[in-house]
């Protein structure tokens, strides 16, 4: 048997005390081309929020967890990928077709068939979990587990993001929101585009001052204007106000990217209605992102070995999910939130 943290209903998180119940499960057992993973450790992501709170709709009951890192504990009869012992990752893709237009093309994100790691099949929220082989991934030896654990969703989405944003060196670029994601952004950015300056919206005072702290030239409110023309912002905020204040720092031919699986809906935090002329006139762009492809995690992963990138962790013993999470939906927040397992 294993320990593990189960969604059975949804719920508030600040209105229950225990959103998500610890139970002992049996430990799974591999599949044919699957590994069993002993979990060292699971980064704690927003999607968490919108799982338990019912904006992402998973199936119940469901172990959350998709930014997941451990050791290979066992393996199916036809899995040959790694060896026992070896350390792995599982991100927020867990499976795709393999087959359909946008696998063969390598864009398995949009697969119709995609499923997610701790929303359609259980994740990280436990002592063990079963992938897939051909979804997990080597970690660089030069990372820890807990270090190793939010590039696997954090990094890898905002590595996509900043993919998907066209940004050139030398172009302003602008950061919504300054949790788990864009601080590695922000990273990211510093070592892509060296002469880009970066400017950050926040509302929380902390998070503002943590931006200037890894390299933003500048940082201020949501709804603020930046004192020059954003080429790109990346919003990774859970509401829906910060879209429309992005819109209005964009330069001409400018593009918005919105790196959030789901806004929350009845947010009374938007800055007015649309305005064609002001947002989005003279070619500007939305694009949203989703999911991961297998090829945005492992890049991610090596490009962050080779800088010497590594997130800023808040780690949380196994047993406090529930805490870590209600300081997720508070705002307790600097850099990213790391449940240790083992």
């Amino acid at each position: 048997m294993m320990k593990a943290w189960v969604l059975e209903k949804h719920a508030d998180v600040l209105k229950v005390s225990e959103p998500l119940r610890l139970r002992d499960l049996p430990v799974p057992e591999p599949g044919p081309q699957e590994i069993l993973v002993r979990v060292s450790a699971c980064g704690i992501c927003h999607t968490e929020l919108d799982e338990i709170e019912g904006r992402a709709v998973p199936h119940l009951p469901v172990v959350p967890g998709h930014q997941v890192t451990g050791r290979v504990e066992e393996r199916g009869p036809e899995a040959a990928r790694f060896a026992r012992g070896a350390r792995v990752g599982v991100a927020w893709i867990y499976s795709s077709c393999g087959r359909c237009d946008w696998c063969r093309s390598g864009r398995e994100n949009i697969c119709p068939d995609f499923k997610a790691t701790g929303m359609d099949a259980d994740g990280g929220y436990a002592e063990y979990m079963v992938v897939p082989e051909a979804y997990a991934y080597p970690l660089p030896p030069e990372f820890a587990d807990i270090e190793a654990a939010p590039l696997l969703c954090a990094g890898a989405i905002g590595y996509r993001s900043l993919k998907l944003a066209g940004l050139v060196n030398r172009g302003n670029l602008g950061l919504m929101g300054f949790g788990g994601s864009n601080h590695l952004v922000l990273k990211l950015a510093r070592h892509l585009y060296p002469d880009s300056r970066i400017f950050v919206f926040a509302r929380n005072p902390a998070e503002r001052s943590f931006a200037l702290e890894l390299g933003a030239c500048w940082s201020g409110d949501i709804g603020e204007t930046a004192p020059d023309r954003l080429q790109a912002v990346i919003d990774t905020t859970p509401v829906w106000g910060p879209v429309l204040a992005a819109l209005a720092n964009l330069a001409p031919d400018g593009r918005l990217v919105i790196n959030a699986i789901r806004k929350e809906s009845g947010d009374r935090e938007v800055l007015g209605e649309l305005d064609y002329p002001r947002h989005l006139w003279r070619e500007k762009e939305i694009k949203s992102v989703a999911n991961v492809c297998r090829a945005d995690v492992a890049d991610c992963l090596g490009l962050a070995a080779a800088a010497g990138i590594r997130p800023d962790v808040e780690v949380y013993p196994f047993g406090e999910a529930n805490r870590a999470l209600v300081d997720l939906k508070t705002r307790r927040i600097r850099g990213a939130k790391v449940l240790r397992v083992d």
